[in-house]
């Protein structure tokens, strides 16, 4: 699943991508952003939604209350399942503005899986869609079957093997959005996939701890580690890490 989000920019890079788009209150062109973002983190992140056929940027927390728990991410082939509890939010879209998203790659004899920050090439935003809920303030990002290269980086842990829904262009994401969304285009929307090359995606020293990294850069810098295989080729003697 989706656990970690980047978020390397500011409100203005948002209005700029969407002109016209009514900024909430609460957030304002100074509201702070932050390179990474993780589930369960006491903070809001501000989305994309239609509010009276206005496009609107709201802050809301990541995580819907469901079954009795939290849940973080919502699998793009259960949307359309009628009668389920993501069908009856079937028209609550969001779109989660990113710069990019974080990935762990396990390396079978390496202690410590390998971070991995992957965006769309050519792209200093893009939105990953979801669902919003209303009452709780809150969101879930979509995700699907992992193309052929997110597969290599995100192959253990929960769910493995899935990626969040990228999709192509501005064009597409405002289509998700769009209150009048039938669910055949819908469907396919969920059915999406981007194509392995077009992900950008380099190795990073550290996602979730805040230790500083040996040569003093930044979380989101590249970072080589030595004696790393390939993509695809995991299976190696153990190393020091």
């Amino acid at each position: 699943m989706c656990y970690d989000i980047s978020f390397h920019t500011n409100i203005k890079t948002i209005v700029d991508y969407f002109p016209g788009i009514q900024v909430d209150p609460e957030i304002g062109v100074k509201y702070e952003m932050v390179d990474h973002l993780q589930i369960r983190e006491e903070r809001d992140h501000p989305i994309i939604l239609v509010q009276e056929d206005q496009l609107t940027l709201k802050p809301m927390r990541w995580g819907i209350e469901m079954f009795g728990r939290m849940v973080f991410n919502t699998q793009s082939e259960k949307v359309l399942q009628k009668g389920s509890a993501w069908y009856n939010r079937r028209k609550s879209r969001c779109l989660i503005p990113v710069t990019g998203i974080m990935e762990h790659r396990e390396v079978k004899g390496w202690s410590r899986k390998v971070p991995y920050l992957v965006k769309i090439k050519n792209k200093d935003l893009f939105c990953i869609p979801g669902l919003y809920s209303k009452s709780q303030n809150a969101w879930s990002l979509i995700t699907r079957p992992a193309n052929e290269v997110m597969c290599m980086i995100h192959n253990s842990g929960d769910n493995p093997f899935r990626m969040p829904l990228f999709l192509q262009d501005k064009k597409l994401e405002l289509r998700w959005i769009d209150q009048d969304l039938p669910e055949p285009e819908m469907a396919a929307i969920l059915d999406f996939e981007l194509e392995s090359e077009e992900l950008s995606h380099i190795t990073t020293w550290t996602i979730r701890t805040s230790k500083e990294r040996p040569d003093k850069k930044s979380k989101l810098d590249p970072y080589e580690w030595p004696g790393l295989p390939p993509l695809g080729h995991d299976t190696i003697s153990p190393t020091l890490f």
